[in-house]
């Protein structure tokens, strides 16, 4: 398989599902670095994914915007046929990674937790995952890749967020299932695992509160919260041949959190 960086290989076109802000957007950008074209997704802010388009413009790749929302199921097929268009519009019939990263927050005690917010947070984080991933599959490249955006809730504990942790859960054991089932086509599947990183993700909580930003940087090996520049590029770099014999595992990158 050429390297991502090999001028006279086919470009690699990525999906990236809510790529247009926080670690989707900073994926599409780190990929554009290494020469990946993409197709980004947002749930209802055009405007802010023709950012991201623009963006990758400058680092001289193509990136196409479809709107999507990655909790409804029903839209899927339609969706699809949306990536047949604009992956002829890229130039080719077939894409090479998927980023399975959109996804909702939830702060809410397991006592309180209601069947709608449980039954919300299911239909984004696994059937949402679980079904585009399958939809997909007739378009994506024998030899490709696919990671799913996990926590680093899944390993330790944080109470509030029990709903939340249990679906990424869910996911990062899909993950390893793909990975059997989807090897004989080359297929690699991985989980990456981000910790409390500064975005605009559960309100800015981590980014804007300064408490919330000190407690976590104590808690962290590295004695600070992460950036989305800290996950982004690792996106970029699990998804390259160099890692190519990385398949089925769960990929934290937390700064040492919580050790």
């Amino acid at each position: 398989m050429p390297s991502q960086n090999n001028p006279s290989a086919q470009p690699k076109i990525a999906i990236i599902t809510g790529g247009s802000r926080g670690l989707g957007r900073n994926t599409a950008i780190a990929l554009a670095r290494d020469g990946v074209d993409s197709i980004i997704t947002y749930h209802s802010n055009r405007e802010e994914a023709e950012k991201v388009v623009a963006l990758v413009a400058e680092h001289g790749r193509r990136a196409v915007a479809l709107q999507l929302d990655t909790g409804k199921v029903s839209a899927f097929d339609g969706f699809v046929e949306k990536v047949r268009s604009a992956l002829s519009e890229l130039g080719t019939d077939r894409f090479d990674y998927l980023v399975n990263n959109a996804g909702t927050s939830h702060h809410n005690s397991f006592e309180k937790t209601t069947e709608a917010e449980l039954d919300s947070l299911y239909e984004v984080h696994f059937k949402g995952v679980f079904f585009l991933t399958q939809k997909l599959l007739t378009l994506i490249r024998d030899g490709g890749r696919i990671i799913n955006v996990s926590s680093g809730l899944t390993r330790f504990s944080n109470p509030g967020s029990g709903s939340y942790a249990s679906m990424k859960g869910a996911v990062e054991v899909l993950t390893r299932y793909l990975a059997k089932e989807l090897g004989p086509r080359g297929i690699t599947v991985n989980t990456v695992a981000p910790g409390a990183i500064a975005t605009d993700f559960s309100g800015g909580i981590v980014r804007d509160n300064p408490e919330i930003n000190k407690r976590v940087a104590d808690m962290t090996a590295l004695g600070r919260v992460g950036q989305p520049d800290d996950i982004g590029p690792m996106i970029a770099s699990m998804l390259s041949d160099a890692n190519r014999w990385i398949n089925g595992q769960r990929v934290e990158a937390s700064g040492g959190m919580m050790l």
